[in-house]
């Protein structure tokens, strides 16, 4: 390669960069392995994983995903299938899509919904600038956003937004969920949107119609954050306050895509009719061919790799496509009533994990009402405790110490529907071991 263009070396190739950008090795990195050697490492390093009972969720959860979800999106059509660029012939691809995107428009009560995110953070950011773009009442580039918005959100926005002079203004917060009093700071100010989480990262239920309200009145656009699952229970977003919320954003981890380390995941974005334009990605719609067949087609692609180009409204140029594909599969298997069904579960065996952890002394829940998960306080630091039942096959929950000092010794726990009465007690018995109290057998 390097004889064919004209240059001598790879330095030579890349002389172009500043050499006070180049480094010289990466210390710590060891020498590459054969396929053959990576494998056996990894088989012996996946070998040291101990099943846990998880009882932290904090953004990313483990819920029960039926076997034919990815037998089914792991068939070739679907797993090698990237994104239809010609579009037309990739019928099977838009008319998946096209399901998906009428599924989470129906559970987030709005007219439209997209497909092109990577995961709830990014969305988040993502509906910021939507909002300040379609903000017609507003010259802001302020969002006000609840304290208790998931902090990794917070700071990837923060990451995203900075550098287009959008900013991120904290409301108050107390008993687990925005202060309605604390709204008056903000009167007479200019801000594109208010963002509402449901539930909110502690678990708790904002008053979403009062502040939907308050902030229509004031020519704010709402952008609410929601769970998916938890959409099947609550009021969507589309409804709430007199008007309905304007955009909805979340993380579809919930939606049949395992845990995985971390990721990949994928974001959703839905909204009203009236901001479809300033919506990311690509959507795709129906249409009727020639001779008045049915079909799919890509109806609108404000991406840059499309038409757009520079005038594109986000710089997201792809979108967790399999994902979607499990997501789509996982609703259609479980239907409105399938997933009315998980959530309720989800929210019981909450209620009995907080009632069997509160019996032991010195543990409290200060929030009510939640969704499936919720605060409870310790009488020590969280983290040596963590540490301690992660030992005995706990994964215990989420240490709030770092995030939110000022809730003192707290934990935030969260039970799936995947928890059953013995696995609450295995958590009773053990917390209480590590506490040193005694209680009943």
């Amino acid at each position: 390669m390097l004889a064919v263009i004209g240059a001598a070396s790879i330095e030579n190739l890349f002389d172009e960069i500043p050499a006070n950008l180049k480094v010289d090795g990466l210390p710590g990195v060891p020498a590459g392995l054969s396929e053959a050697a990576i494998t056996r490492l990894m088989v012996e390093r996946a070998g040291r994983n101990v099943p846990s009972l998880c009882f932290l969720g904090a953004g990313a959860y483990e819920h029960h995903i039926p076997a034919a979800v990815w037998e089914i999106a792991t068939r070739g059509e679907f797993y090698s299938a990237y994104t239809p660029y010609q579009a037309e012939a990739s019928q099977g691809t838009l008319q998946l899509i096209y399901e998906y995107q009428s599924m989470l428009a129906g559970l987030t009560g709005l007219d439209v919904s997209n497909a092109s995110l990577y995961d709830g953070a990014t969305a988040f950011a993502e509906a910021c600038l939507m909002a300040v773009r379609a903000a017609r009442q507003s010259r802001s580039r302020r969002i006000l956003v609840p304290r208790y918005l998931n902090p990794v959100w917070r700071k990837v926005a923060h990451c995203l937004l900075a550098g287009q002079n959008v900013e991120l203004v904290e409301l108050a917060a107390s008993g687990g969920r925005t202060d309605p009093a604390g709204l008056a700071a903000h009167e007479g100010e200019d801000y594109a949107a208010l963002c509402l989480p449901l539930p909110n990262f502690l678990g708790g239920l904002e008053p979403v119609d009062e502040l939907t309200d308050w902030a229509h009145a004031r020519g704010m656009l709402v952008i609410a954050a929601c769970n998916p699952t938890a959409l099947a229970l609550l009021k969507p977003p589309g409804d709430w306050g007199a008007t309905g919320a304007d955009i909805a954003c979340g993380e579809g981890q919930p939606l049949g895509i395992p845990l995985s380390s971390g990721g990949p995941y994928f974001g959703f974005i839905t909204c009203r009719q009236a901001l479809v334009r300033q919506m990311p990605g690509r959507i795709v719609g129906g249409t009727l061919d020639v001779e008045g067949r049915p079909g799919f087609t890509l109806t609108l692609q404000a991406r840059e790799q499309h038409i757009r180009r520079s005038k594109a409204t986000s710089n997201i140029c792809t979108n967790q496509g399999l994902m979607v594909t499990a997501a789509t599969i996982y609703l259609s298997l479980l239907g409105s009533e399938g997933l009315r069904r998980v959530a309720a579960q989800c929210h019981a065996n909450t209620r009995a994990l907080v009632g069997a952890l509160t019996s032991i002394g010195g543990v409290s829940a200060p929030y009510t009402p939640y969704f499936h998960e919720t605060v409870l306080t310790l009488p020590r630091p969280a983290a040596p405790i963590l540490h301690k039942l992660a030992a005995e096959g706990i994964l215990g929950g989420f240490d709030l110490s770092a995030d939110y000092p000022e809730l003192g010794h707290a934990l935030l726990v969260c039970a799936t529907e995947l928890r059953t009465a013995p696995d609450i007690e295995a958590y009773r018995q053990a917390l209480a071991r590590v506490l040193g109290v005694a209680v009943a057998a």
